[in-house]
């Protein structure tokens, strides 16, 4: 095994061969992702999107995180909120990762059943796993901010995940 040193030294950036950013966008969705709604509260109101950049950062302390895009409406309310609580949809959510993702906040909420965190956030009742955050860190990433969230709170239960790939949903299979 190579051993890497502790700090990379600075190197020239690699051109980058091909340019077309939808060939970028379809390299990317070869990555299979669970899917998620993060929510939030701001201004008293409820915010959500779909999101499925969510990652595990750390154990100890408990720290995940996800990306939103600077130009995102939604950008104000989930960097100045002070928290969110991010959402794993199971198989059955299908339709509701399609509602989050487009829309304006009272139809992205409209007839989905939530329940209200101590943060007072909205955390999705069906969801298969929910993990209550507060804003630990923002970190700028190009047309992003990785957002980072200390986990206060988290609940699970046993169902199948609402998978994503090559831009289709699906879910993922246990091996025998």
């Amino acid at each position: 095994m190579r051993h890497l040193p502790d700090t990379m030294p600075a190197t020239a950036p690699v051109p980058v061969v091909n340019q077309d950013p939808a060939d970028y966008r379809k390299a990317l969705s070869c990555f299979a992702t669970g899917v998620t709604v993060v929510t939030t509260r701001w201004q008293d109101s409820d915010w959500g999107m779909t999101c499925n950049s969510f990652s595990s950062v750390s154990l100890e302390p408990r720290l995940v995180l996800w990306s939103i895009r600077k130009a995102a409406s939604s950008l104000e309310a989930f960097t100045q909120s002070g928290g969110f609580t991010v959402n794993v949809l199971s198989q059955p959510q299908q339709a509701l990762a399609r509602q989050f993702a487009t829309g304006d906040m009272a139809a992205r909420f409209a007839n989905v059943p939530v329940q209200r965190q101590a943060g007072d956030r909205l955390r999705l009742s069906e969801s298969l796993a929910w993990f209550d955050c507060s804003l630990h860190q923002l970190v700028d990433a190009g047309d992003h901010h990785i957002v980072i969230g200390q986990v206060q709170d988290f609940g699970w239960r046993d169902a199948a995940a609402l998978g994503f790939w090559r831009s289709q949903f699906g879910q993922f299979q246990v091996a025998p």
